[in-house]
């Protein structure tokens, strides 16, 4: 493994040694995935309950 792979680190998706073309990805297929997760909304914030405007506490 080269000195820059191992600057790198790991793939976000894969764990695999990340390509400098596609950080933090390791290949554009990686890169696709992620993509596709945003787009399914696999990384919303789920909102919790109780948490609505105009609503005081106390």
């Amino acid at each position: 493994m080269s000195e820059s792979a191992r600057n790198l680190g790991k793939c976000v998706v894969c764990g695999k040694p990340k390509h400098e073309k596609y950080r933090p990805f390791c290949s554009k297929r990686c890169a696709d995935i992620d993509l596709h997760r945003w787009f399914a909304g696999s990384y919303a914030i789920p909102e919790e309950e109780g948490d609505e405007p105009g609503e005081e506490e106390g």
